[in-house]
């Protein structure tokens, strides 16, 4: 393991290009594209402020497609700033492009807000008229989407100070998080030498088949999150006040309420898949019973939860790892394989460490004219051959829906996981397929097991965690570290029961979470789906070749339409309380198959 700490790691000197969006951060075309936006979005307030109400239907389409046209070199310019900054966030210039951009992107919106409230504030019966019409078909399910924040939304005074308000706040403290974290040194001994880690170089230890490895790494991570969680859980509080002052002021009745109302999904569905989940954490805890007796340890402790069986040991290159998921994905469609791999052909992908990346791994969509970007973090364990797989299916989804143009390029967070945790599927199933020996099979199952149970039921915790922590801090006041500490050992010991001893060390794990951060209560996407692709898999298992053109359909159709209407056209109905039930079931099905073979 030693010798994968160093700069590069794995996957050493690949590195994304972004010159397709920009060629560097003082690139003149940046400003000069966010000067033209706002020159056309003052021409286009110029012409319809006051009279949005006025407009018909044809003309309402044709606002919103200039209104889409314009919006595009803004959002160009924001994703070329944001994964600058994401590539190497130590760098003061990328900083500065990224809070320009964000500066001139709130100038831009604010000219244009005037569109949404007027919209939003039509009566009912003219609104549902208008929608009515054949000539707003295309933008139908955008117009409505936007009238869902009707009762949220705020006087153009008020909507102008929080959007300008925002860069010197949340997006600033958000910020703030991604530099400390991304500077964070992890200090290791390792074969009696001591050396100096990154977040990603530390977590990729507690995969590690050495218990002792995993021990000091589970330690280090500690000790430096601890170093540093003054600052950190500032970061924190400062971030759930924000959002607990704009929820007061939008009126939402509870801290999930926004995240709901964007995933277009209902306070009661989110509700039965929490409910459905948290009455299955008896699997978690059946499965890591399992998995103590396949390790030979008397009790498992935090830091053993991803000790991989000795035959998933091992690292794979770089290169295995594409070729791995190529064949995994070329094997249901070549079409998603042809797509995947232009990532890597074209240097859509940046994988190697180094010093201020941000940690994690994510895909950013940037516009439709061009293509995503994905980072990893690539240590070349098995389970980031599985992150390669999943952000790559981001990719293909965002790829694909690229025709249904800006506006409704991206999904909501409920379905936005549909293709990558598919992908994840595809590439397990490739390799078990492709496996004879029991043992191997064996501890193919269990990692994939746990990156299920670390998809659904983690996040479910995590969620957890957030709804505790929102509730708390709205409720208290601001809180101490040890009661974060504290509501985050709540929100996750039900989850393993007696199964893994959860130390008072795991109880600083939650300051390196970037999604509490960046996107409060995301975290319940991933469960979501998951489960949902348990559902599409078993579609795919009784239809065969005839389920991948509709498959494809439905990545197609990004946010065009809402998640329950597009799963419709995939005879799934996630309105359906037991919905959540069958996902659960097959969970359960292959921690039985492990238990069997590890009988035999």
């Amino acid at each position: 393991m030693a010798a994968e700490t160093m700069e590069g790691g794995a996957a050493a000197g690949v590195r994304w290009d972004l010159s397709d969006l920009y060629q560097s951060s003082n690139d003149p075309q940046i400003d000069a594209d966010l000067e033209n936006a706002l020159e056309h979005a003052r021409d286009f307030e110029s012409r319809h402020r006051g009279r949005v109400a006025e407009l018909s239907a044809e003309a309402l389409s044709q606002a919103v497609d200039e209104l889409e046209g314009l919006q595009e070199p803004v959002v160009r310019a924001g994703a070329f700033a944001g994964l600058l900054f994401a590539g190497d966030t130590q760098e003061a210039r990328h900083g500065a492009l990224l809070q320009r951009v964000q500066e001139m992107g709130s100038q831009i919106r604010n000219t244009l807000l005037f569109f949404e409230l007027e919209w939003v504030g039509l009566d009912e019966e003219t609104a549902t008229a208008l929608l009515d019409q054949p000539e707003l078909a295309r933008r139908r399910h955008f117009l409505s989407a936007m009238r869902r924040y009707k009762a949220h939304v705020l006087s153009e005074p008020e909507e102008r100070v929080l959007e300008e308000a925002a860069n010197t706040g949340s997006r600033a403290f958000s910020r703030l998080f991604d530099e400390l974290v991304s500077d964070l040194r992890f200090e290791i001994t390792l074969d009696g030498k001591n050396q100096s880690m990154s977040e990603e170089e530390v977590l990729s230890l507690l995969y590690d088949p050495n218990r002792a490895i995993r021990r000091e790494g589970a330690r280090s991570l500690t000790e430096g999150l601890r170093a540093n969680a003054r600052p950190l859980a500032f970061i924190f509080n400062t971030l759930v006040q924000d959002k607990a002052v704009e929820d007061r002021l939008r009126h939402y009745d509870h801290a999930m309420a926004p995240r709901n109302l964007s995933n277009e999904i209902s306070d009661e569905s989110v509700n039965s898949l929490f409910d459905a989940c948290q009455s299955r954490y008896d699997l978690v805890a059946r499965y890591y019973r399992l998995k103590a007796r396949l390790l030979g340890l008397d009790q498992l402790e935090d830091y053993d939860r991803y000790a991989p069986l000795s035959e998933a040991a091992g690292t794979r290159s770089f290169d295995e790892a594409r070729s791995i998921v190529l064949n995994a994905y070329g094997d249901f469609s070549p079409t998603l394989a042809e797509i995947a791999g232009r990532f890597f052909d074209r240097r859509w992908i940046d994988a190697e460490l180094r010093p201020g990346k941000r940690g994690g791994a994510f895909c950013a969509s940037t516009v439709p004219s061009l293509h995503p970007y994905v980072l990893v973090n690539y240590t070349g364990n098995l389970r980031d051959v599985m992150t390669v797989a999943h952000e790559l299916g981001h990719g293909i989804h965002q790829s694909l829906s690229a025709e249904q143009g800006l506006l409704e390029l991206d999904t909501p967070l409920t379905t936005a996981e549909t293709a990558s945790v598919f992908g994840e599927m595809l590439v397990f199933r490739s390799l078990m397929r492709q496996e004879n020996d029991p043992k191997v099979r064996l501890a193919l199952l269990c990692g994939k097991l746990e990156d299920a149970f670390a998809t659904v039921f983690r996040q479910i915790a995590m969620t957890d965690f957030e709804k505790r922590l929102h509730g708390a801090r709205r409720e208290e006041g601001e809180l101490a570290i040890e009661r974060i500490n504290e509501l985050w050992m709540e929100a996750n010991r039900p989850m393993f029961g007696d199964s893994v001893h959860l130390s008072d060390d795991y109880a600083w794990w939650w300051l390196y979470i970037p999604h509490f951060v960046h996107s409060p209560f995301y975290c319940y996407a991933y469960a979501f789906g998951e489960l949902l692709v348990m559902a599409l898999l078993r579609r795919y298992d009784e239809e065969g070749e005839a389920f991948v053109a509709r498959y494809l359909d439905l990545l197609r159709a990004g946010g065009s339409d809402s998640p329950r209407n597009l799963l419709a056209r995939m005879d799934l109905d996630i309105a359906d309380p037991g919905f959540w039930a069958g996902g659960l079931t097959l969970l359960e099905d292959l921690v039985t198959e492990a238990e069997q073979i590890a009988s035999t």
